[in-house]
């Protein structure tokens, strides 16, 4: 035999309401309530989550044409195109974020390059300003790697964010698009 149960509140025995539907809506617990689950239980969710923390903003923008970057010069890495982009944060190879917040910032950059010895760095900048980097010295191979990742709290919403790149080949040297990149997103704290 089974049974139905209808009721629009359920209360504990202090009087304060557990379950409240109004509407469409059903509430579990007051503020200041904490809401167990059970070590084995499992949440499906088979609606849409809300509330619960994201990674967004997310953007990755990849390397699209060519750039030559000029020897010992910092140079903004100019041909990023969106791949990703969840809140219109990416725009002009800049990264504004719509939310303050803890972030994870991470670029690459890649040149071809086969002289032993000659550095390329990867660095990020704040509003123009240098924040972090990380360089590679090349060891005689084809092609030079070097990422940059960064954890940072970023409060203020109308700080921009840019990857520059420096090389110090002797001359000239050209990026290899396809192994570059620019990506970010922010924490769940």
């Amino acid at each position: 035999m089974t049974s139905i149960l209808k009721a629009d509140d359920i209360q504990d025995s202090s009087g304060n309401n557990i379950i409240n539907e109004a509407g469409d809506t059903i509430t579990i617990g007051a503020s200041g309530d904490t809401i167990t689950i059970p070590s084995g239980a499992t949440i499906t969710n088979s609606g849409t989550a809300t509330g619960f923390g994201a990674n967004t903003p997310f953007f990755l923008a990849d390397g699209s044409g060519s750039l030559t970057l000029a020897n010992a010069t910092n140079t903004l890495v100019s041909i990023l195109a969106e791949s990703y982009d969840t809140d219109n944060t990416f725009a002009s190879n800049r990264f504004t974020p719509a939310v303050a917040g803890y972030y994870y910032l991470e670029g690459q950059v890649s040149i071809n390059n086969s002289t032993a010895g000659t550095e390329l760095i990867a660095k990020i900048y704040k509003n123009g300003s240098q924040i972090s980097y990380a360089n590679a010295v090349a060891e005689g191979t084809n092609n030079t790697y070097t990422a940059i990742t960064s954890e940072l709290d970023l409060a203020n919403t109308t700080d921009y964010y840019e990857l520059y790149v420096y090389q110090n080949t002797g001359g000239g040297a050209n990026m290899n698009a396809g192994y570059t990149w620019f990506k970010g997103f922010k924490l769940i704290t």
